[in-house]
């Protein structure tokens, strides 16, 4: 007999993955690459036509007066973070326990910059306006992520937003917006990106998450400060000779895609429905708030691993690619909904969810 395959192998071998936009290898940079002239200038440390001009087009959806284009949100985010403590005088920067800079950053903010953290209330919730108010004194700068990426993408209601965002501006402390997946955050606002960000001082955007790009992140606000953001870019060694593959990518994937979060949205919305119908298995939120949702077993990680492969085996539809352990008997997995979903034949869904809840039954 032989042996299964991984969840990831029998989830890349998939006919129909739900997930995501696609394979992450050199056709997407080829396809965005073939949508402009060979004889468009490179930009060189920075300048050039290429970058000048998609900065100028991000500030303005942002509805912010400059922006500047960096090869990472981590290097985008500490510096933001730097600058506005630089100017309050202060090197307190509160956020989420369960922040990108706390987890998955290796401590930088501390190491490079010298800044600390502050977390704000519990890792299993959003930060609450009582949270705001425990807050230690000799913070400069307030760091909120939308959605929250760790809990499930779960955001806060549109009133408890500008709630934190006007507490924070009552007392003078800098609020800056990580918002890596803002895009997908504005169907269920119903407001502009340019709205969404105007809470904010300073917000940053990802172009590999809800477009799909290469990589690369745009750090957007006041002019002064974008123009100190540079330098600190340089500082970073940011300042490749040139940034143009990321910068045309980012272009093109943001054009193809941003009208089309409402359609990712309803997607997510759809399938965790169809997961919330299984015994034992429930998604985070139960209602997707955006094309984004963790779904929680209450099985043992490598239980729903097996399972899952030979979902994706015997139907061709991948499910979900990557499952989390989360102690002995649980286990979860984050699903983002893109182009794939829409490509999946719902008789073949439906034979999938009909195999795993036969499989959960047995199992």
């Amino acid at each position: 007999m032989m042996a299964q395959l991984s969840l990831s192998d029998a989830y890349n071998r998939a006919s129909y993955p739900v997930a995501g936009h696609g394979p992450r290898n050199v056709a997407v940079l080829k396809e965005a690459l073939a949508s402009v002239e060979d004889s468009l200038a490179a930009d060189l440390y920075g300048q050039g036509a290429v970058i000048v001009e998609f900065q100028r087009k991000m500030a303005d959806y942002l509805g912010k007066p400059a922006a500047v284009f960096f090869p990472s949100g981590t290097m985008a985010q500490q510096i933001a973070l730097r600058i506005w403590c630089d100017r309050s005088g202060q090197r307190r920067v509160a956020y989420h326990p369960l922040c990108h800079l706390e987890i998955h950053e290796q401590h930088g903010m501390h190491e490079l910059h010298h800044l600390e953290p502050v977390l704000l209330g519990d890792a299993e919730r959003l930060i609450a306006l009582d949270d705001l108010d425990a807050m230690p004194e000799g913070v400069g700068v307030v760091l909120i992520e939308l959605p929250q990426r760790e809990i499930g993408g779960e955001l806060p209601d549109w009133d408890s937003l500008v709630a934190l965002t006007d507490w924070c501006r009552s007392r003078d402390i800098r609020v800056h917006l990580d918002g890596a997946r803002l895009y997908e955050c504005l169907p269920y606002y119903q407001k502009s990106a340019a709205e969404v960000a105007g809470l904010f001082d300073t917000v940053y955007i990802s172009f590999y998450k809800g477009v799909g790009g290469v990589a690369g992140a745009i750090l957007a606000g006041p002019e002064d400060f974008m123009d100190e953001a540079a330098v600190w870019k340089r500082r970073h060694g940011g300042d490749l000779i040139s940034l143009y593959p990321y910068v045309v990518a980012a272009n093109y994937y943001f054009d193809r895609r941003i009208n089309r979060m409402t359609e990712y949205w309803a997607g997510a919305r759809e399938l965790a429905a169809r997961f919330n119908q299984l015994d034992g298995v429930r998604t985070r939120p139960e209602r997707p708030v955006t094309n984004m949702f963790h779904v929680h077993f209450n099985r043992p990680a490598r239980a729903v691993e097996q399972l899952l492969a030979a979902v994706a085996e015997e139907t061709g539809v991948g499910l979900i690619s990557r499952v989390m352990a989360r102690g002995e008997s649980s286990a979860s997995a984050e699903v983002s909904i893109g182009d794939q979903y829409a490509k999946v034949p719902k008789e073949r869904l439906d034979m999938a969810f009909q195999r795993l809840e036969d499989k959960l039954r047995h199992a």
